[in-house]
């Protein structure tokens, strides 16, 4: 009881802060692992949104803990001066800016999952990136400002005035960043569609970003394009309203060839060319028919990408030809063509 006397009444208190901060922080914790433990029942697959949502709040979780236990403590133990208040708004801000940061994160994961889920066409572009991390960073901040009863007209006024200068700075660049929410919105072009522009340039969309967008070629280059010449230009997408196409392949063969067994051979072959697509039957057209130096007509088949085109072509083009050479078929022959070259 003496020694409880002379004990300085800041230890006391310090020890009475350790003891609650301590109490609360292990609460705290208890619901956390009774809540990581309830998501990992729905965390089985590696690649669900589950497991996504558990990882994204595994170690963010931890330091909400200790930020509860903090305002735990602050209401219950009296700080001298103004010390409680802003110990008590530090850790408001910090709560509000970090759930913010980690639900705009969470949101772009399962985004990318989704897409990854349904097919690159829906692929999350940077633009809707950069728009979900925007939105929720000034939720947050809004939260902020109403918790703090400060007004936003003052701000307001001042984003106008530094806005119109801004603006006239970077015409240019806001041109480019509203004409990639357009994209977004009116999805013209999406993620991994197959392009070709009015100028020439075509390729697979790699992304769509807030100022440009990239085209893959089939090269293996990247094309940046400003978003404004996406929105202004004429622009043809081979994956609208479908991804699979018909094309072309020019056939030949000489002047005494059998023209219906050749038709049938040639439709034969391209049923058993890989990449040719089965729920379409090869077509074949006499067009343009009868040459002065051969015969000429044209297999339609369908592919499942623009890319296969070329690859589809050449295997038809070689399997018709061997199999022409095997049954007999004649050819063009160089004299013929020499014959009537002007």
């Amino acid at each position: 009881m003496a020694f409880a006397l002379q004990t300085p009444a800041s230890l006391v208190n310090w020890a009475q802060s350790a003891l609650i901060l301590g109490v609360a922080l292990a609460g705290a914790l208890v619901v956390r692992t009774l809540l990581l433990r309830w998501l990992r029942r729905f965390a089985v697959d590696p690649q669900s949104a589950g497991r996504i949502l558990l990882d994204a709040l595994r170690f963010p979780s931890l330091l909400w803990c200790a930020i509860v236990a903090l305002a735990i403590t602050l209401e219950m133990v009296k700080l001298p001066g103004n010390a409680a208040r802003w110990a008590s708004a530090g850790a408001v801000v910090f709560l509000v800016l970090s759930m913010s940061v980690v639900c705009s994160t969470l949101l772009v994961r399962l985004a990318v999952h989704q897409a990854a889920r349904r097919g690159p066409a829906i692929a999350v572009s940077g633009v809707s990136r950069a728009l979900i991390h925007v939105f929720l960073l000034l939720l947050g901040g809004t939260v902020l400002l109403r918790y703090f009863d400060l007004s936003i007209t003052p701000i307001l006024t001042a984003l106008g005035v530094g806005g119109l200068a801004v603006a006239l700075a970077l015409q240019d660049t806001l041109a480019n960043f509203f004409a990639g929410i357009h994209i977004l919105v009116e999805a013209p072009i999406s993620v991994g569609d197959f392009i070709r522009l009015s100028a020439g340039e075509e390729g697979t969309v790699s992304d769509i970003g807030w100022r440009t967008t990239r085209v893959l070629t089939t090269a293996g280059n990247t094309i940046v394009i400003p978003n404004v010449k996406i929105t202004s230009g004429i622009l043809t997408n081979y994956a609208l309203p479908d991804q699979k196409l018909c094309i072309e392949v020019v056939l030949v063969a000489g002047l005494d060839a059998d023209v219906q067994r050749a038709s049938q051979a040639a439709m034969e072959d391209a049923r058993l060319v890989e990449g040719v697509m089965p729920d379409f039957a090869p077509l074949v057209l006499f067009d343009p028919g009868v040459t002065p130096t051969h015969i000429q007509f044209k297999l339609i088949v369908r592919v499942g990408h623009r890319l296969e085109m070329g690859r589809v072509q050449s295997r038809i083009r070689l399997q018709v030809l061997e199999r022409f050479r095997r049954e007999g078929i004649p050819l063009p022959s160089a004299g013929q063509a020499a014959l009537h070259k002007p």
